[in-house]
């Protein structure tokens, strides 16, 4: 028995009351309630959510848009499985779904993007990968649905972002290795239009100015942000004829593929060449020398992320009086063993 109105008639009560008491209204006596929620349970009554959806004009879902790629899909990297944790744990509080939107590596981000958004799969976003110049963003400005975006862009204005502290990286690296007496310090930045990747390279050079130290773009190494791009860099580093003696890496798994192609070549890292990896990263835990990287708590970069996107929705917002606000996610440095050498004066 799967209608309403079959449910009515068991219960001999109106199809009003059923409705009312099966959508939470207040105005229905508690015994009343308990009656129909038993009875529906009991008689395996599922409420027509798509109908539900229609009439309301709402379908109680967040989207959460991934580009997909080979790399990402091997490399089997857990930072959104982490985050969802987070996000999950937020939008449960307002019986609200979240739901994964895969854009092959092979379409434009913005003509999937409008595809979801002409079907009104969702009634909010979050969007990551945010490019340089995204017009995913100036789209959803325009189109009036709640969004948040999990990186800053240069396009569109005023709408709420997270970002991690790309730019914190990059100068709490120069800082300890200029410390430990480099001065050759590449660093392995992605080859495509990510704006992660031109706010780490700034500030790169930025904490070199600071220190004194020329910037020499050969040691920007372009590379894809995955274990094969590691082991790429790995490899183009080698053949640098005034070898740097440290790398900063920008993407967790890089350091896996980066360590394999050193140790082909008979090059130890942490003895002959200085490495320090981004975040945090199970799967290279267990690399040797331990790798010097940085720590988050990505459940709580996903509350965050939640939090701030329920805030730009009208039905929401009250729970989260502080507003929709942007920040900078901090990241702290983890030693490891893998940049622990000292250069010599004339290293």
């Amino acid at each position: 028995m799967k209608g309403i109105r079959q449910l009515a008639e068991h219960l001999d009560i109106s199809i009003g009351t059923v409705s009312r008491a099966l959508n939470g209204k207040p105005d229905v006596n508690e015994e009343t309630r308990k009656r129909v929620l038993a009875a529906a349970e009991e008689l395996g009554y599922v409420a027509n959510q798509s109908g539900r959806s229609l009439r309301q004009g709402t379908t109680n879902v967040i989207g959460l848009m991934l580009e997909m790629s080979k790399e990402t899909t091997e490399n089997g990297d857990n930072f959104f499985l982490g985050l969802t944790g987070g996000l999950q744990n937020v939008l449960s509080r307002h019986k609200l779904d979240l739901i994964m939107l895969p854009c092959p590596s092979d379409e434009d981000p913005h003509e999937y993007l409008k595809r979801m958004v002409a079907r009104r799969v969702v009634d909010a976003m979050i969007i990551s990968a945010t490019q340089r110049i995204d017009k995913r963003i100036d789209l959803l400005s325009r189109t009036k649905i709640p969004f948040v975006a999990l990186g800053r862009s240069t396009s569109g204005s005023n709408y709420p972002w997270i970002d991690l502290d790309f730019d914190g990286v990059a100068n709490s690296a120069v800082d300890r290795l200029v410390a430990h007496g480099h001065r050759r310090i590449a660093i392995a930045a992605p080859s495509n239009d990510i704006n992660l990747g031109f706010i780490f390279l700034d500030g790169y050079r930025r904490a070199l100015e600071r220190h004194g130290i020329a910037f020499d773009p050969s040691l920007v190494i372009r590379v894809k942000s995955s274990e094969q791009g590691g082991y790429q860099a790995a490899h183009e580093i080698l053949l640098i004829k005034d070898r740097p003696t440290a790398v900063i890496l920008i993407y967790e798994l890089m350091a896996i593929g980066l360590y394999r192609r050193l140790n082909e070549a008979g090059v130890v890292p942490g003895r002959d060449l200085a490495v320090i990896g981004f975040r945090e990263e199970p799967r290279a835990k267990f690399l040797q020398p331990t790798l010097t990287c940085f720590r988050m708590s990505l459940p709580d970069l996903g509350v965050e992320l939640a939090e701030t996107l329920l805030a730009t929705m009208p039905a929401y917002s009250h729970f989260y009086p502080e507003g929709a606000r942007s920040r900078i996610w901090p990241l702290e440095l983890v030693p490891g063993e893998s940049d622990g050498f000292q250069l010599g004066k004339d290293g």
